[in-house]
């Protein structure tokens, strides 16, 4: 069993940043880590991925803005936010998925991938 705990988030004005984390129980290996987030009223979606080889991969609409990346030695998965806009506003979780037998098949942004979830973290960012 994994467990995915995530940094708290937080509230900043348009342009700012803020970095999140999400750390995985002790000994868990996963193959493949992921980023969600879920706005008021609209379906989950996927923010970011990356592997164990950090090849990593993001949705449009924060490309060049939104960075992932991992330490594999702490099991922890980072999401850095820069340039942080009204509509990223949302529960931001991260996601992990233990076997490629489980991924095989499904986009990095199919929630179903995934078999381990984070608790939610909220981000808000005002005008």
């Amino acid at each position: 069993q994994v467990q995915l705990v995530e940094s708290v988030g937080g509230s900043v004005q348009a342009g700012g940043s803020l970095r999140l984390s999400c750390a995985a129980s002790g000994d868990a290996y996963t193959v493949y880590r992921g980023w969600f987030r879920q706005a008021p009223g609209k379906e989950r979606e996927g923010v970011a991925g990356i592997d164990r080889n950090d090849l990593t991969v993001y949705a449009d609409s924060v490309k060049g803005r939104f960075t992932i990346s991992q330490d594999n030695a702490k099991n922890t998965v980072y999401l850095q936010m820069n340039s942080l806009k009204p509509e990223d506003t949302a529960m931001y979780y991260c996601a992990a998925v233990s076997s490629w037998g489980r991924a095989y098949g499904r986009r990095w942004d199919d929630p179903m991938r995934y078999n381990y979830w984070g608790q939610g973290t909220q981000v808000t960012v005002s005008s």
